[in-house]
């Protein structure tokens, strides 16, 4: 059973729309999903809806802190924004709780 689990925020560009930006992120989940399995069962919950920030969008992340370093490296890879992830600001999945969060089915 994991008890430690980090949290991701991903922005989106400056101005771009929700749907764009919800694009990108099924892009990049399917290329995770297909090409790096193990990482996206690691991945615990998202957030239902998106934040609206200056000038950004977020989307943020519940993920199994043990693949928080690979996980940085795909996001690089995909050229999404992503705040630095905060190893020492550890959730349990119970601060993923439904309607604000979306537990991810594997």
């Amino acid at each position: 059973m994991v008890d430690d689990y980090l949290c991701v925020t991903v922005r989106s560009r400056p101005d771009e729309r929700e749907a764009a930006f919800k694009n990108r992120l099924v892009e990049f989940w399917t290329v995770v999903l297909r090409e790096h399995p193990d990482v996206y069962l690691r991945v615990y919950a998202e957030t239902s809806k998106f934040e609206q920030g200056p000038q950004v969008l977020t989307r943020q992340y519940l993920i199994e802190a043990s693949v928080a370093e690979e996980l940085e490296v795909i996001v690089g890879r995909h050229q999404l924004d992503v705040d630095p992830i905060d190893e020492d600001e550890i959730y349990s999945k119970y601060d993923a709780a439904p309607p604000e969060w979306f537990w991810i089915p594997h």
